[in-house]
């Protein structure tokens, strides 16, 4: 069985990447060893390093997902944040015979910017090759990234994005990931986010939504600009209580996330009495 080691990140669930593993395991039996090096966040004053391993493994998961509907036997891990060195401890722990190497094209990868294609070339004897993807080649997913904490369960939420994924055309699956920031980022706030990310998570696949989650940095605006640089998203739903209730409406968080990503954002109010009931 041949061993092909795939290195990618934002494009690991790109059309190209997925045609070009369909056509080795049409050419004989295979096993997938997906690496997804970690990356840093570009917001806030401190690296949570759990929320980023997080975002990494979401990706592994959907890829791992991807390649096995297709009949592809695949594992996968997170890897260092370098992903020279993250693919140098793949290839010394799995040894691999090929490895593919998928990033954006050049000037827009910071990947080919620090030469790492030609750095495992000359680092290993094993085949390498650099598959580039456009920007618009995308993924099989629509993606809408959810941020809630308190009203994670609430009905109106749950109900919205039900409506979104049966708007999906043919052909297309919408993919929800959640982001619930930690409030404050003590151990109980992780531990009560933690709770609300895994209810959430679980009630959308119940309802046979496509779903994954993680948690995010204390302040929400930070959070979501974060998880903005770990996935290519389409639109953004942002659920919270009441303008009386909410410090996030009072902190402008709607417009603040939609004067600085340039996406869609769809405003959930979830109800006091409602949320509590949901929990």
């Amino acid at each position: 069985m041949r061993t092909i080691l795939v290195i990618a990140n934002e494009t690991l669930t790109a059309g190209p990447l997925l045609e070009r593993a369909r056509s080795e395991a049409a050419a004989g039996t295979v096993r997938v060893v997906l690496c997804v090096p970690r990356r840093t966040p570009t917001h806030g004053n401190f690296t949570y390093s759990d929320n980023v391993y997080e975002a990494a493994q979401v990706r592994v998961d959907l890829a791992r997902g991807v390649l096995r509907e297709i009949g592809i036997d695949c594992i996968g891990e997170v890897g260092d944040p370098d992903p020279y060195s993250a693919t140098l401890d793949a290839v010394a722990e799995y040894s691999p015979d090929l490895i593919l190497i998928s990033t954006l094209p050049e000037g827009e990868s910071g990947w080919l910017a620090s030469g790492v294609v030609e750095r495992v070339r000359n680092a290993t004897e094993i085949t390498v090759e650099h598959i580039v993807t456009e920007q618009s080649a995308g993924s099989p997913f629509d993606i809408t990234l959810v941020v809630a904490n308190r009203t994670t369960s609430s009905d109106a939420l749950i109900a919205e994005l039900h409506r979104l994924a049966s708007d999906e055309p043919a052909g297309r699956e919408r993919l929800f990931i959640f982001v619930v920031p930690t409030e404050g980022g003590d151990d109980l706030a992780v531990k009560r986010a933690r709770a609300r990310l895994t209810q959430v998570v679980d009630r959308a696949k119940a309802q046979e939504m496509l779903a994954a989650g993680l948690l995010g940095d204390p302040d929400p605006y930070t959070a979501t600009m974060n998880a903005l640089a770990f996935f290519d998203v389409d639109d953004i739903v942002v659920s919270t209580y009441p303008e009386t209730r909410s410090g996030w409406l009072r902190a402008d968080l709607i417009e603040r996330i939609r004067k600085s990503s340039g996406l869609p954002v769809d405003h959930i109010v979830a109800e006091v009495a409602a949320s509590r009931s949901g929990a």
